[in-house]
């Protein structure tokens, strides 16, 4: 999807998860957050109101480029943004208090989700935490869950193929019993559709 309908669709659609994830996450000020996978830095501006130091990561070069370009508009100090790979996170081990990502692991395969929850648990202090949003697994039966499909296979197959495979293998759960995780707090969203894990790492 170009960046420009990404930006005209996709954002106002996820308003409301972006609050809620902020006031649901118990990220407070001062704290160091990073947000993998960031695309237009929506979830880093909202994070920002809370007067944390925050970092937003993406390997699109060209979508970073519109964050920056928002978080000058915006006169933000407090956000900053990083072209790199979610795989190879370019910081130092327990750099971050948190670190979030939203709605980017189902579009990646098996062993890259993995890698990423690798990563973002390797940057975060051993008493920080991880926020991860991604569609439930298996889903609802209801109209968004219908339209989900259609529009992750107008993505391309590719996309779908990583989409399918991450609701075959249990979603976010699944995902944190495989890497040392436990789950703190956990919501859902849009009649289901969406669920939001607060986790810590098991020591």
């Amino acid at each position: 999807m170009p960046i420009s309908k990404y930006s005209i669709l996709i954002d106002p659609l996820l308003r409301g998860l972006r609050s809620c994830l902020v006031n649901s996450s118990g990220i407070k000020k001062g704290d160091k957050v990073l947000d993998v996978c960031c695309g237009t830095g929506e979830q880093v501006f909202s994070y920002g109101k809370k007067e944390t130091i925050v970092v937003g990561i993406d390997i699109r070069k060209e979508i970073i480029e519109v964050a920056k370009a928002q978080k000058e508009k915006r006169g933000l100090k407090n956000v900053s943004f990083v072209v790199g790979d979610a795989q190879k996170l370019p910081f130092k081990n327990d750099s971050f208090d948190f670190a979030s990502i939203c709605l980017g692991l189902h579009e990646m395969g098996q062993e890259s989700r993995d890698n990423v929850i690798s990563e973002m648990k390797r940057v975060v202090k051993k008493s920080g935490h991880l926020i991860l949003v991604d569609f439930k697994s298996p889903l609802p039966k209801t109209v968004p869950s219908f339209f989900l499909r259609g529009i992750e296979r107008l993505a391309g197959k590719e996309n779908f193929r990583y989409f399918k495979n991450y609701l075959a293998n249990g979603g976010l759960p699944e995902l944190l019993k495989k890497n040392n995780l436990e789950i703190e707090k956990e919501s859902e969203l849009i009649q289901g559709l969406i669920l939001i894990i607060k986790a810590k790492i098991i020591l």
